[in-house]
């Protein structure tokens, strides 16, 4: 009984390491996954730019928080067209997985 049960331990033991040093098609060792497209400071500073590269969301006071790739716009928008254009410009960036729209439209504000 325990020459049956060292040997399961024994063939576990090749499989894993056999696992471990496993090869793609042309004998390269396999790439580890890539890590999320960007850092939650990078999606906001890139949301921030293209905000401000956007003709309705240029020069709006929008406040840009990422935590997890979920977006948080917050502010006040001058129009509509940047109440509605902030977040698709926001979904547009890499790494975005949800954006929430707290933005409020102000036709009075500076």
């Amino acid at each position: 009984m325990k020459t049956i049960a060292l040997t399961g331990l024994l063939l576990s033991s090749l499989l894993l390491a056999g696992c471990a040093g496993m090869t793609d098609s042309q004998g390269k060792a396999s790439a580890p996954a890539p890590q999320a497209a960007n850092s939650d400071a990078t999606i906001s500073q890139k949301v921030k730019d293209g905000l401000q590269g956007d003709p309705d969301t240029a020069g709006q006071k929008v406040n840009v928080d990422t935590a997890q790739g979920k977006v948080t716009l917050k502010g006040e928008v001058q129009s509509v067209a940047a109440f509605r254009k902030a977040p698709t410009i926001a979904k547009a960036v890499a790494g975005v997985v949800a954006v929430d729209n707290q933005l409020i439209v102000c036709m009075t504000c500076k």
